[in-house]
């Protein structure tokens, strides 16, 4: 009998996070399971325990590749302005979700990691991204204060979070017998969230 193939921590865990990039480019995770991952990297479901702990822990992994992947996209923002920069960020988070929706969903679908390793590695990009935010407000409007400008960056992601969910379930509604858009939602969102932060500059 021959004997099974040996995979390194690292090398494996390669395969692994390949093999579900490929599967949720295609279909949403519902329908991938601990042992069809095995059979397509070539292993045991056993080993693929041993070196995650559960499935859910090998997709909090996922989840960190996807947070590591949105922070590239929004640092790769090339305007250094706050509104054109808050825009891009917008427009981004939709693109992000619509090209690739299942690694997306994903992301939501799975309760974040709790504890450890993981749940640092979660935490540390989550809020990396919401300092960029935060920074891009308050350069735009600087009588905000810390405080301020926390609630505000979740008060916008929740915002724009909620029109990109609608919009991928097709649930934005019509007019005129044609559908509402997401990208102009957002734009729309943005211009009357701006437009609040310029009115509390002009009543100082």
């Amino acid at each position: 009998m021959a004997r099974p193939r040996q995979h390194a921590p690292d090398a494996l865990h390669s395969q692994v996070m390949h093999a579900c990039d490929e599967w949720l480019a295609e279909q949403p995770v519902h329908g991938l399971s601990l042992r069809a991952l095995a059979r397509e990297v070539g292993c045991a479901p056993s080993t693929l325990l041993k070196l995650y702990g559960s499935f859910n822990n090998l997709l909090q992994h996922v989840n960190v590749e996807t947070l590591a992947r949105l922070q590239h996209t929004i640092t790769s923002l090339v305007d250094d302005e706050p509104e054109p920069w808050l825009r891009s960020l917008a427009r981004a988070y939709w693109l992000f979700a619509e090209q690739d929706c299942y690694r997306w969903q994903l992301l939501f679908d799975y309760p974040l990691a709790k504890e450890g390793e993981l749940d640092q590695r979660q935490s540390d990009l989550i809020e990396a991204l919401f300092t960029q935010v935060e920074a891009s407000l308050k350069s735009y409007q600087p009588a905000l204060d810390d405080l301020e400008a926390r609630r505000l960056g979740r008060t916008l992601w929740g915002s724009v979070h909620g029109l990109v969910q609608l919009g991928l379930n097709e649930r934005l509604g019509y007019w005129q017998g044609q559908q509402l858009k997401v990208d102009e939602l957002l734009d729309q969102l943005m211009s009357t969230i701006l437009a609040g932060l310029r009115h509390r500059e002009a009543a100082t």
